[in-house]
């Protein structure tokens, strides 16, 4: 079996993140998280085990004070969000030693053993195992599997995160059950079972596998394999246009973790299928994303798309899970630089850097307006990827490979790590240059290099793809004008001990096109989309080629902080454009069609 990965990722506990805008956000989910009280965030799953029951008060039913939405008890999908929460917690608990919420993660894993108890001693649903029997019988139910899958994933990362053994003492005797049922299945009925929406079922078993390495659970693998998807997708059919996107993207997770686990190429070479169909060969908006109304669009076919259910939050968050296992395996920065589009446009584009709640859609039509989730009424799948996605911020920002450090993104973290036997401690930081007369035109990232002991290894810096011009790299103050390039990175090795390297990346502003539509752009400055601040679809004018003759620096800065917004310039009306992550609930364009320039009067 071999799974060699070109880069290895920092455990949780090697990690600190600095404050700045991640830290703002995370603290943010983690006030969200905090505030969900244990009992109702297990409703569920005591109503399933008989533990607690509904209030009948004249003749009604009530829950006093439940969450609802689509944690509603009448909800088919009920308690998907515990698993979500429970993975968000595992990941805070690992990367901050924060001991409130481990010890409130531990309680409520805690509960779910007793109800697994009660229900027999395997099952541990927050719905009934009928709901299963009804898919195998072809009866229409809301998507059992992946919400079964929620809880499932929560107890993995609990016990692999968190160092939870009851969570995995709780996920190994319900897999017993997994094990028990898929066995009476065929082939083609398992296949008929797993049309139905099964979120990372096959993810989750690998997992599990990859900690027991038990017969059972490689046949648990194998059962929840998906043939009917992945056997065309590797002929080279187009499987995707216009089918529910984040049904099939934790499958192709799965077939990832797959391969991991069990060294089978064909695994790996399903995942790297499913990449180019669905983002190489389809195309993306201007933020990275894709799909509308939850659908993937069409290869290269956008422009129809625009709408008020553009990019969901769930998509975002597992297309970049599946671009980071190929950026592991690969090194090659095509997909740190796909990691880092979504993360600016659409993990903070689409979480509420104060209230910690999600936008379920990043809506792309013109006059165009973010709606945020409720904390105790909607608990949309959307709302579960963002608890996980703010949870764990800057551990994707350094990898070590075989020759020493990568920096695959420019975020502000601490890393502690072990090298050829000796502690070295690395600071990135990102320098706003605030002494500057004039708001930057360059990403300035300063890594500060300590070692007990005099130290060779290699560092890596990704040159992301919006860089204009030449990245220019001083050591120590030294500039160094001849610089290894491998790839997308610029390569330095030398002895370190106390050093300080300081990486400036030009950036400056872009035009996006549609693909299908020339003529209709988004601007981006750098790697971060704009947005104008407008209700309707608006008309520019100018030439595609000089964007910087079109929008001007605005309103740039507010005591020792820079700001990033424009203004509109040589336009029959005025428009002021900001990040489009900045953007609350203002209403806000992003593509806009541009025409000619207007002739002067009087030529």
């Amino acid at each position: 079996m071999s799974t060699r990965q070109a880069l290895i990722p920092f455990a949780f506990t090697q990690i600190t993140l600095l404050p700045g805008e991640l830290f703002q956000h995370q603290a943010a989910n983690r006030r969200y998280l905090m505030s969900l009280e244990n009992d109702k965030l297990l409703q569920n799953h005591l109503l399933e085990a008989g533990l607690k029951q509904l209030i009948v008060e004249r003749g009604r039913q009530t829950f006093s004070d439940a969450h609802w939405g689509w944690e509603s008890p009448s909800c088919q999908l009920r308690g998907h969000f515990l698993g979500h929460w429970l993975s968000a917690a595992a990941r805070l608990y690992a990367l901050t030693d924060d001991t409130e919420i481990g010890a409130k993660a531990r309680a409520i894993v805690a509960e779910l053993a007793r109800c697994q108890r009660e229900n027999g001693g395997e099952w541990a649903g927050s719905i009934p195992p009928t709901y299963l029997d009804w898919i195998a019988r072809g009866k229409a139910v809301w998507a059992p599997h992946y919400t079964l899958h929620k809880t499932l994933m929560g107890l993995y990362e609990m016990y692999h995160y968190a160092g939870s053994e009851q969570a995995l003492d709780i996920l190994t005797r319900w897999a017993a059950w997994f094990h028990r049922w898929t066995a009476q299945f065929s082939r083609r009925q398992m296949d008929d079972i797993l049309d139905v929406e099964t979120g990372g079922m096959l993810e989750v078993w690998a997992d599990l596998y990859g900690v027991t390495g038990r017969d059972e659970h490689l046949e648990l693998i194998q059962r929840y394999d998906r043939p009917r998807l992945f056997e065309p997708l590797l002929a080279g059919e187009d499987v995707l246009t216009n089918r529910h996107a984040n049904t099939t993207i934790p499958e192709a997770q799965g077939a990832a973790r797959a391969w991991e686990v069990t060294g089978e190429e064909r695994w790996r070479r399903i995942a790297e299928a499913y990449w180019r169909l669905a983002v190489e060969e389809r195309g993306t908006f201007c933020t990275g994303g894709q799909t509308s109304g939850e659908i993937w669009t069409p290869p290269q076919t956008l422009a129809p798309r625009l709408g008020d259910k553009t990019q969901e939050h769930c998509v975002v968050y597992n297309m970049m899970r599946l671009a980071e296992y190929l950026y592991r395996w690969s090194g090659d920065t095509r997909y740190a630089d796909y990691w880092e589009r979504n993360l600016i446009n659409g993990i903070l584009a689409q979480h509420h850097p104060e209230t910690g709640m999600v936008a379920y859609w990043l809506p792309l039509a013109p006059g165009s307006v973010k709606r945020w989730s409720t904390p105790r009424h909607s608990f949309w799948c959307c709302l579960g990827t963002a608890v996980q996605a703010n949870a764990w911020h800057g551990l994707h920002a350094l990898y070590e490979d075989s020759e020493g450090l990568v920096v695959a993104q420019y975020l502000p973290v601490e890393l502690h790590w072990q090298h050829s036997g000796g502690p070295v401690t690395v600071r990135l930081a990102l320098d706003p240059q605030t002494d500057a007369a004039h708001r930057p035109t360059a990403l300035l990232a300063e890594l500060r290099i300590e070692c007990r002991q005099a130290t060779a290894f290699t560092i890596k810096l990704r040159v992301p793809w919006w860089v204009q011009g030449e990245a220019q790299l001083k050591i120590n103050g030294e500039p160094q004008p001849r610089m290894q390039r491998d790839g997308g990175y610029l390569v330095v090795r030398r002895l370190w001990q106390r050093d300080t390297l300081r990486l400036e990346l030009p950036r400056t502003l872009t035009i996006c096109p549609l693909p299908d539509r020339p003529n209709m752009v988004a601007f981006m400055d750098g790697p971060t989309v704009l947005a104008g601040l407008c209700q309707e679809e608006r008309a520019l004018y100018g030439r595609l080629t000089a964007p910087a003759q079109m929008l001007a620096p605005d309103d740039t800065r507010q005591w020792s902080t820079w700001k990033w917004g424009y203004r509109s310039l040589n336009q029959p009306r005025g428009l002021r454009f900001l990040p489009l992550k900045d953007i609350l609930d203002e209403p806000y364009t992003v593509y806009f069609p541009f025409q000619p320039p207007e002739p002067e009067v009087g030529s």
